[in-house]
């Protein structure tokens, strides 16, 4: 083997000293990126105008706050409901704040909120944060409405095992299916979704609620998205 040159030796060392400033130059310029500020945040509320009995198999005698838009607090926000039994999700109290519980709602069901500031931008670090709780194999999906109209659900599955935790939701690592928006059933993929125009963003319950006790059921309390807005 021929013995390599001095000047051949430093080329080779230059080379590696470069590509290792630059790997640590890329990667602090990607941490360098912003999550965007608080869009908005919803704590539900329940309204006295609300009070009425689900229609549902599982439900009892008792009066319900069921979910409406009177259940939303923030007055820039719009509640989309999807699911033909979305009407029977009802508006509780626990732990000292107002969730949304899907147990009495006999179809899966999907709960979106719209803001009128604008489309919602949920590229890079956009988040959804949200304090949730489901039981008994239940599971919660990020759920957004495209531009055109597409409603559509994300691969991320959530589960808390019957705990509220806080859990957050990023968009352009998963994959994305389209959700039938009566039936709340999933069907083709959605081939690369313009994620930066995004008029409602919420979660979605894939299986009926199971009733009261120790059922199946999901919970969803206090909603924050962190993005940024593109007029509409």
């Amino acid at each position: 083997m021929l013995p390599i040159s001095r000047k051949k030796l430093n080329l080779l060392a230059a080379f590696a000293c470069s590509a290792l400033i630059a790997a640590p130059m890329q990667v602090f310029a990607q941490d360098q990126e912003e999550r965007p500020d608080l869009l908005f945040k919803e704590n539900w509320q329940q309204s006295e105008a609300a009070l009425g009995t689900p229609m549902s198999s599982h439900a009892s005698d008792n009066d319900y706050y069921l979910v409406g838009q009177n259940a939303v607090q923030n007055n820039d926000l719009e509640l989309g409901l999807y699911g033909y039994r979305s009407g029977d999700i009802t508006v509780y109290e626990h732990e000292g704040r107002i969730d949304l519980w899907t147990g009495l709602a006999g179809s899966p069901v999907a709960v979106t909120l719209k803001s009128s500031r604008g489309f919602i931008d949920l590229r890079g670090l956009a988040r959804m944060r949200a304090i949730v709780r489901t039981n008994n194999l239940h599971s919660l999906h990020p759920v957004i409405r495209l531009a055109d109209g597409t409603l559509a659900v994300g691969s991320q599955s959530i589960q808390t095992g019957g705990a509220f935790l806080s859990i957050e939701v990023a968009f352009e690592n998963q994959d994305w299916f389209v959700l039938d928006q009566e039936e709340v059933s999933v069907g083709g993929s959605v081939v690369d979704p313009d994620l930066s125009r995004i008029d409602e963003v919420g979660l979605a319950n894939l299986v009926p609620g199971g009733g009261h006790g120790f059922a199946g059921w999901s919970n969803i309390s206090t909603v924050e998205v962190f993005a940024n807005t593109i007029a509409r």
